[in-house]
């Protein structure tokens, strides 16, 4: 009889236990079903559209050739991606350009476009020949009978064929073609510079020459890409890290003591000091970096107060807790030898928490590399700046795609870097080098 009562707990407790958890889930549930439709995830995912996804994905790894007519005086220009740092020199234009009364752009597979004086044509194999006379009343585009296909937009004042080939865009003032192709184009040499086109062998053999010099300043300013430019913006975006992360770590060490309970006895001075971390911490950097900018104005050291602020709160609570678990009898022995209060710091409480004092500072200087990055595009410096100008263009996806992996080596440097110091300066440390 007793062994079925404490057979039928068994199993009561068991149901309670498993309508426990099946209560959890069902709430896990209904939480996620609530968070899809509060969110507008339904209408986010019929907004969705592949085909500007394809072309970003293709704007970040590949560059465009632009020819560009202006239909007023039909002068014709070639650029890369449009810009006029870019531009080819009266006259010159690539192979599948030809220039001339009428320019042939051939876009290969059969994707033949003309500007003629008065009238543009576009062969499209499988399709027919789209023909347009633009002008101060339209375009005036002829298609092929039947319908339009998506792939064309028409309208009295604007025409666009987009195209595996390319894409043909025609105005009352200006029709326009653009090519894909792969790779960063200009990326070492603009058009201008006598280097240009040179495989590594030309060039080792110019810088062999006597020639290094003008290679390497043709390349470091280069217009485009403006690599001195975007390495000066890393080196502040470093430069915002470190004095933001270190300059915490100098500020929070002193009131970590005032914040520790075996070192300050008197209470409220305790507590005032606890609570500035806790206030400091508790806003944001990206806060911190609005309300900072607005006092001060933009620019690098307005960032670096901005993370010296958030880290500082960190700090002192990591740093004032671990001088609480310090341990005492090596605090004793010290005194012991009737040295004075600094001095039982120094000799007594500094190398028990100098490797976790170490450790958080280093750790906090990588994290603080990828969030000067972020505080950068708020305050007008970095490479985040840079990042924010390529994309708030919408028309240089390469440079966006550049920046993105210079910040990822950035930040993978940074970790090796940090690491590589933690290794030695806290085994140094706990071998007592």
């Amino acid at each position: 009889m007793t062994t079925d009562v404490y057979v039928e707990a068994a199993r009561a407790g068991l149901r309670r236990k498993s309508l426990t958890a099946y209560g959890i889930m069902a709430a896990i549930v209904a939480y996620l079903v609530y968070i899809f439709f509060a969110f507008q995830i339904p209408q986010l995912l019929r907004n969705v559209d592949a085909d500007n996804a394809r072309i970003l994905v293709a704007d970040s790894y590949s560059h465009k050739v632009h020819v560009t007519r202006d239909n007023r005086d039909a002068s014709v220009e070639v650029s890369i991606e449009g810009e006029r740092k870019g531009r080819y020199p009266t006259g010159e234009a690539p192979e599948w350009v030809t220039l001339g009364q009428t320019t042939i752009i051939d876009l290969e597979d059969g994707h033949v476009v003309s500007f003629g004086p008065e009238e543009i044509r576009y062969d499209i194999p499988g399709y027919g020949l789209v023909t347009a006379r633009p002008g101060a009343d339209g375009v005036n585009a002829t298609l092929p009978s039947g319908d339009v296909p998506e792939w064309i937009n028409a309208s009295k004042n604007r025409l666009a064929i987009t195209t595996e080939a390319g894409r043909l865009t025609i105005t009352r003032n200006r029709t326009e073609v653009f090519r894909y192709f792969g790779g960063w184009e200009l990326f070492w040499f603009t058009l201008d510079s006598p280097y240009h086109g040179l495989g590594p062998i030309a060039l080792a053999s110019a810088a062999l020459s006597g020639e290094a010099g003008a290679i390497w300043q043709d390349f470091w300013h280069n217009d485009m890409w403006r690599h001195a430019d975007v390495a000066w913006a890393i080196f502040e975006t470093i430069l915002m890290a470190f004095l933001g992360t270190f300059g915490a770590a100098i500020i929070a060490l002193p009131l970590a003591f005032m914040a520790a309970r075996n070192f300050t006895p008197f209470g409220p001075l305790r507590f005032a000091v606890r609570r500035l971390f806790d206030f400091v911490r508790g806003v944001d950097g990206l806060i911190w970096t609005i309300i900072l900018s607005r006092a001060f104005g933009p620019g690098p050291m307005t960032g670096a107060l901005a993370i010296l602020l958030t880290d500082a709160g960190s700090f002192g609570k990591l740093f004032s807790e671990t001088l609480e678990n310090v341990d005492s009898k090596q605090i004793e022995g010290v005194a012991s030898t009737g040295a004075k209060p600094m001095q039982r710091y120094r000799f007594g409480v500094i190398p028990q928490v100098s490797p976790v004092f170490l450790s958080q500072i280093l750790y906090s200087f990588e994290s603080s590399t990828r969030s000067a990055t972020i505080i950068g595009a708020i305050t007008g410096g970095g490479i985040g700046l840079l990042l924010t100008q390529a994309i708030i263009t919408q028309k240089d996806w390469e440079e966006v795609s550049y920046y993105i992996v210079l910040i990822v080596i950035m930040v993978i440097l940074m970790d090796w870097f940090s690491g590589m110091l933690r290794r030695k300066l806290i085994q140094g440390d706990a071998s007592g080098h």
